[in-house]
């Protein structure tokens, strides 16, 4: 009965009407905002003593409060206000998300409001697809319902996938770069260098050849000047990766400094046995080539051959049959 009320023609009108409107809000809204932080601003400068620079180059900071420029707080914060509905409501599961964030490397605040955000906009986008792309061929029926729940489901569910991937092949970056990454810090040590300086040395000399494991490394530097303890630096560096050669490393150094045992030599040690895992993996990965390559031999390269060789005898055979 809906379908018969509403024609599809008519329902495209609506939404192009609806998706245009909601433009020009937008518009007005970012001008409305735009106008009132400059004479917010405006107001600020007046309300204080005018700063040397500003008395000397007035035309140079008029010039630059005209320009227009893109807040990214504002940004972050609609993002914020788009993850409310989805937002994970106990601290633990926040504290899970925040964990999987850090293992892809995204540490700021507000990475969990972003990725809500875009959680929240990318089902609304499968939605949307699913609208346009079935609505001319199924219109309003139920089956459109249905295939709506399931483009938005897709939607809501991508940017897990995506983030699943992105930590995936991190911590895989990691776990094949950290053994050089050692090496070349066993060198710094024995050649007298502190831990500090020896890390901040690898940063320096690797940031190209393994930045993941890199970056990692500068931010524990910049803990530990801040006058973190080395302990719990180390300790949130293995759980901040995610990668269990990383906590096992970060449990060594936390015992050869408790024990004062050598930490050069802790290093080596480390770096062998990671060296020899890595081996080992690439070699249980060429161990598996063999059963991988069986499908498609079988189902792609087989019939070809079968057909080369067995095809002319076929047809020697059935033409001799005929006759």
């Amino acid at each position: 009965m809906l379908h018969e009320l509403i024609h599809p023609n008519d329902l495209y009108s609506l939404l192009a009407f609806a998706g245009v409107a909601g433009l020009v809000w937008l518009a007005l809204s970012w001008l409305a905002r735009r106008s009132e932080t400059r004479v917010e601003d405006r107001l600020t400068r007046l309300s204080r003593a005018a700063s040397q620079a500003e008395l000397q180059l007035p035309e140079k900071t008029s010039s630059k409060s005209s320009l227009p420029t893109l807040n990214v707080q504002e940004l972050l914060q609609k993002a914020a206000a788009f993850s409310q509905p989805l937002m994970p409501k106990s601290e633990l599961e926040q504290n899970k998300l925040r964990l999987k964030l850090a293992n892809a490397g995204l540490r700021q605040e507000s990475a969990v409001s972003v990725f809500i955000g875009l959680k929240f906009l990318s089902m609304l986008l499968g939605a949307f697809l699913g609208l346009v792309l079935l609505l001319p061929t199924l219109g309003l029926t139920l089956d459109l319902v249905k295939w709506l729940a399931i483009f938005t489901g897709v939607g809501l569910f991508f940017p897990d996938v995506v983030l699943w991937w992105l930590v995936k092949k991190r911590q895989e970056q990691i776990f094949l770069t950290l053994p050089d990454v050692l090496d070349l810090l066993v060198v710094c040590v024995e050649s007298g260098l502190g831990l500090d300086a020896a890390m901040r040395r690898v940063v320096e000399e690797m940031k190209t050849v393994a930045p993941a494991v890199c970056d990692e490394l500068a931010v524990c530097n910049f803990q530990m000047q801040v006058g973190r303890p080395r302990r719990d630096v180390l300790h949130d560096l293995g759980v901040r990766t995610g990668v269990d050669d990383v906590r096992s490393l970060a449990a060594i150094l936390i015992q050869a400094e408790r024990f004062g045992t050598s930490v050069a030599q802790a290093l080596r040690v480390q770096s062998d046995a990671m060296r020899t895992r890595r081996r080992q993996l690439a070699e249980e990965r060429a161990q598996k080539t063999a059963v991988k390559l069986i499908f498609p031999l079988v189902l792609f390269i087989f019939p070809g051959v079968f057909v080369v060789l067995v095809g002319p005898a076929g047809i020697q055979i059935y033409n001799a049959m005929l006759q």
